[in-house]
């Protein structure tokens, strides 16, 4: 089910906890959410859609993958910057982020899942995972 984006800075502040197999309802809803928001977004963390939990869902080209409990386990050296916009927030900031990382998750079976990504998708799930320490970019 398609939820509201949150806009509210105070709530987007919070810290995320963890997720369990009970949350996998908020991670459909996720999904679904960043489907219907597909032109104009590239990923989405839980606390966006009013759940303070550790769960995010990416594009990785036409695919939806959906982390939850996601880790980056390894990252590259080299960092670069870029601007980046959020769903939630008006306008666009700088930040660093890593060209290659490696994430350890659970998908959307709870089973453990490790893998690396580059580009776009790599930049979304830092950005998302951003979320869940209360950081705004």
């Amino acid at each position: 089910m398609e939820r509201p984006i949150i806009h509210d800075p105070i709530f987007l502040q919070r810290v995320s906890v963890a997720a369990d197999k009970g949350d996998l309802g908020i991670a459909r809803d996720l999904s679904d959410t960043l489907l219907a928001h597909r032109e104009h977004c590239a990923g989405l963390a839980a606390n966006m859609i009013g759940e303070s939990k550790c769960i995010l869902a990416v594009f990785d080209g036409a695919e939806i993958i959906v982390m939850l409990n996601p880790e980056i386990i390894k990252h590259s050296a080299r960092q670069y910057k870029t601007e980046e916009g959020c769903l939630s927030l008006p306008g666009e900031r700088p930040v660093g982020r890593y060209e290659i990382i490696e994430v350890r998750y659970r998908d959307m079976s709870f089973h453990k899942q490790r893998r690396q990504f580059t580009g776009i998708t790599a930049q979304a799930i830092q950005h998302e995972m951003d979320h869940f320490t209360g950081k705004l970019i």
